[in-house]
């Protein structure tokens, strides 16, 4: 990073409002992962997860993405993870229904699609909440001044309003302050882990039983690196569809031509895949996790345990069908040939009539590298959970999808923070030009 870049950052008055209101933001956040849901000892629940009892499974996934929220059984317990489930959702049933596709394409529709995705996430939040409670109930005198009823009721209400203010802030980081307000939220409660998950790596490596190798924890780091590297490399990878635009005559003025192109990312659909499939998974396996007395429901909840085969294998499967789902809807190759057609624009060597299918060819080559890459990078804390006897909760900030979100979630917010600081006429972040997509 430049040496000025910092000061000039907050020279530009409007680029440092955003980025206080978002350290502001994020502190409200932080703060509201200590507050428990009333009627909690919070004594109680650290003292049962200080013994090493854990949330265990999917629990502990959860509370991994909410930044400790779900171990201190606070009010953020869910965080935003329900509205993502319904954002996937509406997304479905956009398609699904012809209806509800034709509201998303008129003039302000896709602000009525949030409108319904806001609402529909407060009875999915409702049933999430109702599943994760168990695990409270179950900390033997967690509960104080009330009985289980009451605390069901309360739990759902304030743990719902928790989520519901979540969505409202994430949409004001996106709005008054830098980058996407949801994927922010999720990458500071893995942030927000990341000092615990070193102090267990210290822990372990000093403990006289442990059997994590020296030489095993070398290569786990070089692998750490290595996909730091490939992570940014495939993020930044584009390859760019020459389009040529002939002269117009617009009253009269004289139009000239004009040669530019389409950029098409690798991964045209960034972090969103690995967030929906992580959110599709989980919703299922906690409702079923909950109920405790079904049998067939605790043996779903087995056989698809974060470190067994058929889990990985189904998380891997929707990672790719994300991808190819979440491309469709962001870039249609019918919709960018018509804006292409109706400006009097073309691709050399591609007729007109031949450029949909051409697109289309384009991105279903490009998606398939980088859905496969997303699918392997996702299980790499399993490999290195299993293989190198490492702590899970380490390995999950090696590697996977909280590697995806902080890499995708920070390229992200420095090419927002790049772009305010050119229209500013400012240099960017980096000392050499700005920060550069590669060329396929």
């Amino acid at each position: 990073m430049a040496s000025n870049s910092l000061v000039d950052i907050f020279r530009i008055k409007d680029l440092r409002n955003r980025i206080l209101f978002t350290i502001f933001a994020l502190i409200i956040f932080r703060l509201g992962v200590f507050i428990p849901i009333p009627g909690i000892d919070r004594n109680a629940v650290i003292a049962y997860f200080n013994q090493g009892s854990g949330a265990g499974g999917i629990f502990d996934f959860i509370d991994f993405f909410v930044g400790g929220a779900f171990s201190n059984v606070s009010i953020f317990m869910q965080g935003i993870m329900p509205y993502i489930t319904t954002s996937i959702i509406m997304n479905l049933l956009t398609i699904i229904f012809p209806k509800l596709k034709k509201i998303s394409e008129e003039e302000g529709g896709k602000k009525k699609i949030q409108r319904y995705t806001r609402y529909l996430t407060i009875p999915v939040c409702i049933l999430q909440t109702m599943a994760s409670i168990t695990l409270p109930l179950s900390i033997p005198n967690a509960l104080t001044g009330m009985n289980e009823l009451q605390f069901r009721l309360i739990a759902v209400l304030t743990v719902t309003t928790g989520t519901i203010f979540l969505v409202w802030l994430g949409e004001q980081i996106t709005n008054r302050g830098v980058g996407n307000g949801i994927s922010i939220l999720i990458f500071a409660g893995i942030v927000a882990r990341m000092p615990q998950a070193v102090v267990t790596l210290v822990e372990e490596i000093r403990n006289p039983n442990s059997n994590l190798n020296p030489v095993f924890l070398f290569v786990v780091m070089f692998i750490f690196v290595v996909v730091i590297a490939l992570v940014i490399y495939e993020q930044q990878g584009q390859r760019k569809i020459p389009v040529h635009y002939a002269k117009r005559v617009v009253g009269r003025k004289v139009y000239g031509a004009q040669n530019t192109y389409l950029p098409f990312k690798i991964n045209p659909s960034g972090v969103i895949p690995v967030i929906f499939a992580s959110a599709v998974l989980t919703f299922p396996i906690q409702i079923a996790q909950s109920f405790k007395n079904i049998d067939w429901l605790q043996g779903m909840v087995s056989f698809l345990a974060w470190d067994k085969l058929p889990y990985n294998i189904i998380y891997a499967l929707m990672i790719i069908f994300f991808s190819y789902f979440y491309t469709q809807v962001t870039l249609n190759p019918y919709e960018i040939s018509k804006n292409i057609r109706e400006h009097g624009g073309s691709i050399p060597g591609i007729r007109s009539e031949k450029m949909e299918g051409y697109l289309n060819r384009i991105l279903q080559r490009i998606i398939l590298p980088g859905s496969l890459f997303l699918a392997f990078i996702a299980i790499i804390p399993t490999v290195i959970t299993l293989v190198f006897n490492f702590p899970h909760s380490v390995a999950m900030l090696l590697g996977g999808t909280s590697l995806l979100i902080l890499v995708g979630v920070d390229l992200d917010t420095m090419s927002q923070i790049e772009g305010h600081l050119r229209m500013h006429h400012h240099d960017g972040l980096l000392k050499k030009g700005r920060i550069k997509s590669r060329n396929l």
